[in-house]
């Protein structure tokens, strides 16, 4: 979220300070929402391009929805086996679509999409921004889920019976207002209730439970202009993370790296002008086809007119 001061900052200088979404149509009276998928190519000069190195683009959406005005800001994303995915929002919002393929397994589109507020612990929405800046997701074993919040920065675990959440072990670490726990997803490999936790700007990554605190394993590299924005465990032991930076020159770059059970990097896709690129800062990880992984990614737009809440999907063969 860094980067977003900095990208208002230019806006404003440059007299464009109102970058404010507003919804084009009636406003839904309930969580349906109706959602319009663009279908974007990974290299806009070369809208045939598929091969990125190992990775292989395997289509792209831009998402948007005239009958909402929270359609806005995604922070993080996990896809279900039913092809179903979930994300949360800057405001507070739990987002739930299914995504659809084509015949060669390409996205093409979502459906039944919806919108419904983040609970509080005593009950109702979040309020405000600082109780409601969701930056992270995770989904544990039994059906609970995990969100993140910086601002006040903290982790609360949403039980899969729906009970009230709950706040739960967090790394005991300070954290910038818009630079805390981007980071988070379930840590199968330590546990059913294990999840991993990471810090935007430091790059440092836990691994917490409920039955234990939370304890350092280091810091993942990373330049130190790019922020750790997103983590995912790979099925075999690696892991895969995010870090993304911005300047008003070059704008928006991510790379998505993967690193092997011994920590090792295995392959990288770094995506920065003129390829498709812009505030990602979700991804999850499916099994694909032979053996290979498939990624998805997500776009977080910072309710601005000038950027896009995009999916993008690559697989990836070792």
């Amino acid at each position: 979220m860094r980067w977003v001061l900095i990208a208002a900052l230019a806006l404003l200088a440059t007299g464009c300070a109102d970058r404010s979404v507003r919804a084009t149509g009636p406003v839904q009276a309930g969580p349906w929402i109706t959602v319009a998928a663009e279908p974007v190519a990974a290299d806009p000069t070369r809208p045939e391009r598929t091969d990125f190195g190992r990775f292989r683009y395997a289509g792209g959406l831009a998402l948007t929805a005239s009958d909402s005005n929270r359609l806005h800001g995604l922070s993080d994303i996990r896809v279900l086996p039913d092809n179903r995915i979930l994300g949360v929002t800057d405001e507070g919002d739990l987002f739930e679509a299914r995504l659809r393929f084509d015949g060669d397994s390409r996205l093409t589109g979502l459906d039944r999409a919806r919108l419904t507020p983040l609970q509080a612990p005593g009950g109702g929405p979040l309020g405000g921004k600082l109780e409601a800046d969701a930056e992270g997701l995770a989904l544990l074993k039994d059906g609970s889920r995990l969100v993140s919040f910086e601002q006040r920065h903290r982790i609360l675990l949403y039980p899969a019976d729906g009970q009230p959440p709950r706040q739960v072990n967090s790394p005991e670490a300070t954290f910038p207002p818009n630079g805390g726990l981007e980071a988070l997803s379930a840590d199968p490999a330590r546990g059913a209730d294990a999840w991993l936790a990471g810090g935007e700007e430091s790059g440092e990554i836990w691994t917490c439970s409920l039955r234990a605190p939370c304890r350092s394993l280091g810091t993942l590299p990373k330049p130190f202009e790019f922020g750790l924005v997103a983590v995912t465990p790979l099925p075999d032991g690696g892991l895969a993370y995010m870090i993304r930076a911005w300047d008003p020159l070059r704008g928006a770059r991510i790379a998505l790296i993967l690193r092997n059970a011994a920590g090792a990097e295995v392959d990288r896709l770094e995506l920065a002008r003129p390829l498709t690129t812009d505030n990602f800062e979700g991804v999850d990880v499916l099994p694909g086809k032979d053996g290979g992984l498939r990624f998805l990614l997500a776009s977080d737009d910072n309710f601005s007119t000038e950027q896009r809440t995009l999916l993008l999907v690559f697989d990836w063969k070792p």
